[in-house]
């Protein structure tokens, strides 16, 4: 048995996709996956086998381990399941359930506190469903916020004291947010001095350990052509110019505010030209999310910044017209990467310069199943991609 950790990986919504993909990932890249397992309800599990397994294919099995460790003696295409106490067997397919909620929610928060102790190297979240989470009781929109709760109460810290940032990633573009799962009138307010500084200051130290060098910050502006000069809004020269003025003073590598509609094509690191920024900073969730999942929704990962454990998941959500089946895990997502931290493989037209750690965390959505076929939520993308901050 090896001596290094294994990864856990949640169940995600029983009702949803989540566990089609976990078990499609173990049965088209077994050898990649040798360390993970399932923290979750071994029913959830077998019931996704089933569901994968065709005319004339042989059945993917599922094998009960006692302890996380016990991963590494699984063989190849099998499943190992640690069945965590009071899990609920599988809600139905395609169902909002406050019960599949909960069962969501104890697996991640299983995996977190295993992770913060210690026990596990890495944890990689399957998809869940936030109206799911809220019928079950469960106070975090998902899963984003639910780890920073984890994290905080291991601390003895309140949520303030544990600030996280959400960083999406591929290989062309790499973008973090100011504010995460909230409206857009509310995103605008969360446009502050502080909050802007915060974010700038959070970057800085997660990429600087990730890079082995201080990254370039490209800073976009919240309002259209960066305001003009303030003919479209006052925010960037009261409270965004200012937090990078005062980065800028802590020795932080930031720039801008610059317009929103072309940072992110400065930013892009492509084969011909690398991009002037190692990361934009973008003010809400959709102006940084919509330029990296544009370039390739199957190849983002998406990173919690500040967290002290390392989470990863796929990015986005399959569209829901594309309704046939789930997608397998891409070799991407496997448990390779995992290992050998993401954040140290260069992007293409940054392979001469020290490479940079991309450290995924998750989407919150859920696909669901119904009778015409999957339909889209976010999809679990992320084993390879689990330990992307693990050391080298």
């Amino acid at each position: 048995m090896s001596n290094t950790h294994a990864i856990a990986i949640t169940q995600g919504d029983s009702a949803g996709i989540g566990p089609e993909i976990i078990a499609k990932a173990f049965r088209d890249h077994a050898s990649e996956l040798q360390g993970c397992f399932v923290a979750g309800d071994v029913a959830t599990l077998r019931r996704a086998a089933q569901a994968i397994t065709g005319p004339g294919q042989a059945h993917l099995p599922v094998a009960v381990i006692a302890a996380p460790q016990d991963a590494w003696a699984v063989p190849p295409r099998c499943i190992p399941v640690l069945q965590l106490p009071d899990m609920p067997p599988p809600a139905p397919w395609g169902q909002v359930s406050a019960q599949a909620g909960a069962a969501a929610a104890h697996s991640v928060q299983w995996a977190a506190r295993a992770a913060l102790r210690g026990e596990i190297a890495a944890l990689v979240t399957a998809p869940l469903h936030k109206e799911a989470l809220h019928a079950a009781g469960v106070d975090y929109p998902g899963h984003t916020e639910l780890l920073q709760a984890e994290a905080a109460a291991h601390a003895g810290v309140g949520l303030a004291q544990m600030p996280v940032r959400m960083m999406l990633a591929n290989h062309e573009l790499r973008t973090v947010l100011v504010s995460i799962h909230v409206s857009l009138r509310q995103a605008i307010e969360a446009v502050t001095f502080d909050n802007v500084l915060q974010t700038l200051r959070i970057t800085h130290d997660a990429l600087t350990r990730m890079l082995g060098r201080a990254p370039r910050i490209g800073v976009a502006g919240l309002n259209p052509h960066a305001g003009e000069g303030g003919l479209f809004g006052q925010e960037e020269l009261t409270i965004i110019a200012p937090a990078v003025a005062a980065a800028r003073a802590e020795q932080i590598d930031a720039q801008g505010p610059f317009a929103p509609d072309t940072i992110f094509m400065r930013a892009r690191d492509v084969d011909a030209r690398a991009g002037e920024f190692d990361v934009v900073l973008a003010m809400y969730h959709d102006q940084g999310l919509i330029p990296v999942k544009y370039l390739g929704v199957e190849q983002g990962v998406n990173v919690t910044l500040g967290l002290p454990l390392v989470r990863t998941a796929r990015t986005t959500a399959q569209p829901s017209i594309l309704r046939a089946r789930a997608w397998p895990m891409p070799p991407a997502c496997s448990k390779r990467c995992a290992w050998h931290s993401a954040c140290r493989r260069p992007r293409r037209a940054e392979r001469h310069r020290p490479q940079l750690a991309v450290r995924p965390v998750g989407d919150d959505g859920c696909n669901r199943r119904t009778s015409g076929g999957w339909i889209s939520g976010a999809a679990g993308r992320g084993f390879r991609a689990a330990a992307a901050l693990l050391p080298g």
